[in-house]
């Protein structure tokens, strides 16, 4: 078992500061008691059994004509081929209307009382990052949701996961306070987002949400975000679905029929960001973890010892690349608020095709993408499909553990 030490060259101390500048580093948000919203109608929906979509014919790309990078064919400018195009977020073709829109982000609860949780397994990526109580919350970020009823449970902000969604151009979607570390920023023009009636949000959008009567749940884990409502709630508020005209892609990907391998990399096949034993860093309760398996070259993430499982499909969650970011942290307050330095540079891990790669991460302004690069400077090449994107509080960096 290999710990993550040996990549942290040094802490970058990055300043942490509540204005809402471009530059902006510290992130945090909201506080676990959260507020009632405005009253909403209860909403029982019917259960959705979609199963798993098929694998469907796509158009084909001869590696041997593909740009290359670092040796490995990847896909170059889009172009749109019989109606689709491959996805800026996966690198898998996409009706050409859902690879050219924007995604949205929601906030999802990820304690064990919030489980499961419904629809994520359809989530392009996830964001995972540390809360206070020292449990993590996600933040999956969806292109194609057309099909979906409702995603959630879902909870409330905190300004980290605000600016990792600007990264994206995504529309940020939360249910709760707006009060600290989050009004300003959640407020003001840069943030489209789509948030309940909640004290602290100026341009609500009630129409997303409603309560499902989920049996045993507290009442934080029964609000849902409802896509017609979302569109509903889009069309309302003037929101773009357009990708802005400057947008990067977040991610390069091998090309169609190809794979980045990285043979002269050591394996790993389970990865643990909070290591196996209890912590304060965030994973170190749940104790999460993802297994490799080589038949399909996927990722199958498990917590609290258990398969972690989409409750629309009955699918556990499984991704073609995990990623661990590690950035500085602070803790703001008595009541344990967490503060994360997601922009300048830090250390990363690449895990893809069983394969662990020592990484940089680089971010100059809110609306830039995060970028990899390997040791030698290169950027990184991912393979095609989903991304699960780990948040490493970098002072709990000896916790991570690979084998």
């Amino acid at each position: 078992m290999a710990p993550v030490n040996s990549i942290i060259k040094k802490k970058k101390v990055l300043t942490l500061f509540l204005a809402s500048s471009l530059l902006a580093v510290t992130l945090a948000g909201c506080g676990n008691n959260e507020e009632e919203p405005i009253p909403l109608p209860t909403v029982v929906a019917v259960p959705i059994n979609t199963p798993a979509p098929e694998a469907t014919a796509t158009p084909t790309e001869d590696p041997d004509s593909a740009t290359m990078l670092n040796g490995i064919p990847i896909i170059g400018e889009r172009e749109v081929v019989d109606g689709k195009m491959q996805s800026y977020l996966t690198g898998e073709w996409k009706d050409v209307d859902v690879a050219k829109r924007r995604p949205i982000a929601v906030m999802v609860p990820n304690n064990s009382p919030a489980l499961p949780h419904y629809g994520l397994s359809q989530a392009s990526i996830i964001y995972e990052a540390p809360v206070e109580g020292r449990v993590s919350r996600l933040m999956p970020i969806f292109e194609d949701f057309d099909d979906l009823n409702h995603i959630g449970p879902v909870r409330s902000s905190r300004d980290y996961y605000i600016y990792t969604a600007l990264g994206f151009d995504a529309i940020y979607c939360n249910w709760g306070q707006a009060d600290l570390y989050v009004g300003e920023l959640i407020n003001s023009d840069r943030v489209d987002n789509i948030s309940n009636a909640i004290k602290g949000i100026d341009k609500p959008a009630a129409e997303a949400y409603g309560r499902i009567d989920r049996a045993g749940y507290s009442t934080e884990f029964r609000g849902y975000l409802f896509i017609d409502g979302l569109m509903d709630g889009v069309d309302r508020l003037g929101y773009d679905w357009n990708y802005a005209a400057d947008h990067v892609p977040p991610f390069t990907f091998a090309a169609d029929n190809a794979r980045a391998e990285y043979s002269d990399d050591k394996n790993a096949v389970l990865i643990y960001p909070g290591g196996k034993t209890g912590n304060s860093s965030g994973y170190g309760i749940d104790n999460p973890y993802f297994e490799y398996n080589e038949e399909d070259y996927l990722y199958y993430r498990y917590q609290d010892g258990k398969a972690m499982i989409d409750e629309m499909n009955n699918e556990q969650y499984a991704v073609s690349n995990v990623i661990f970011q590690y950035c500085h942290g602070e803790v703001r307050d008595a009541k344990d608020y967490l503060a994360f330095g997601l922009h300048g540079e830090g250390d990363a891990l690449i895990f893809t095709n069983g394969k662990v790669i020592e990484a940089t991460w680089e971010r100059a302004t809110d609306n830039d993408p995060t970028k990899y690069y390997d040791t030698e400077g290169n950027e990184i090449v991912f393979n095609q499909g989903k991304t699960w994107i780990c948040n490493i509080w970098l002072e709990y960096a000896e916790h991570v553990l690979y084998e």
